[in-house]
């Protein structure tokens, strides 16, 4: 298996776990800003505990410690609203909203990582949005302003991971993935009582909640925010973001069965989607040329 085989198998089985992530968002009853709290303190935790982890951040200097920790804030914004846009429409609905990454990131990615603007990225980041007015003439009107906040979740997923982009490689994954998530943590510890009341925020989950937060943290954060920071070596932050529109497909995959949401959706939301998964495997053929440029 090719290095660059490996890194499309392992994006792939990340968009695998995170499309639990928008499932366990839904089944957990915190709000948003606890529940993304309570996410990247038991992430940094579990990380704080291993040694290499410390001597990763002791081998780092200050300023690219500053700028993993400011990349985790967009990280802790990313999810907050993330989590808003399920709590205000639907698991199904705020994963697809994320399948608008690739028109942002078809700009941002040239602009903070300094590489050239790419036609055919930005042509298939354009072909996403009729996919996306399907989609948005699919779900209820109720849940529009769940769709504008799914939106702007998109748009930091393509400031945020073409940041990782530039600076993934000037340290070990599981360095930066501590540094990121528990500096999002300590931001929302500071932010987190403006947005609702301190005891609220800081409230012990339910014993239900508290098994979803787990699986949540450990198994669809902290495994897959890792490995994605490795393929993303041998990955454009573009192209990572297109196979990651396959997460809405198993998002609404495993909400049918475990929270019946087909029956809050017309067909034309269907039909949105489809068109976006024919966007996602239609990058590698389209982008064949340039990723063997790379090698």
């Amino acid at each position: 298996m090719t290095s660059s085989t490996r890194a499309w198998a392992q994006i792939h089985f990340c968009v695998l776990l995170w499309g639990f992530t928008a499932i366990l968002g839904r089944l957990i009853s915190l709000p948003a800003p606890a529940l993304v709290w309570w996410r990247m303190l038991i992430v940094s935790t579990a990380l704080i505990c291993w040694p290499r982890v410390w001597r990763g951040i002791a081998a780092l200097s200050l300023k690219l410690i500053a700028i993993y920790a400011g990349i985790g804030i967009l990280v802790a914004l990313h999810w907050l609203a993330f989590y808003s846009a399920i709590k205000l429409s639907n698991a199904s609905v705020a994963a697809t909203c994320i399948a608008m990454s690739p028109v942002f990131l078809a700009w941002f990615e040239p602009l903070l990582t300094r590489r050239r603007f790419n036609m055919r990225e930005m042509m298939l980041g354009v072909a996403v949005i009729p996919a996306v007015a399907l989609v948005v003439g699919g779900t209820p009107t109720g849940m529009n302003f769940g769709i504008v906040v799914g939106i702007v979740a998109a748009a930091l997923v393509a400031v945020f991971g073409s940041l990782n982009k530039r600076y993934v490689e000037q340290a070990d994954p599981l360095t930066v993935t501590c540094i990121e998530i528990g500096a999002g943590a300590l931001f929302l510890t500071v932010v987190g009582p403006l947005l609702m009341n301190e005891q609220s925020m800081f409230a012990l989950p339910t014993p239900r909640d508290a098994t979803y937060l787990l699986i949540l943290a450990l198994v669809c954060t902290l495994l897959p925010f890792a490995l994605s920071l490795v393929a993303l070596r041998k990955l454009t932050a573009f192209g990572a973001q297109l196979a990651v529109n396959l997460e809405p497909v198993y998002a609404i995959l495993l909400a049918i069965p475990l929270l019946g949401e087909q029956r809050e959706l017309s067909r034309q939301f269907y039909v949105g989607v489809a068109a976006i998964m024919a966007v996602v495997l239609a990058h590698p053929y389209l982008t064949r040329e340039r990723a063997v440029s790379h090698k």
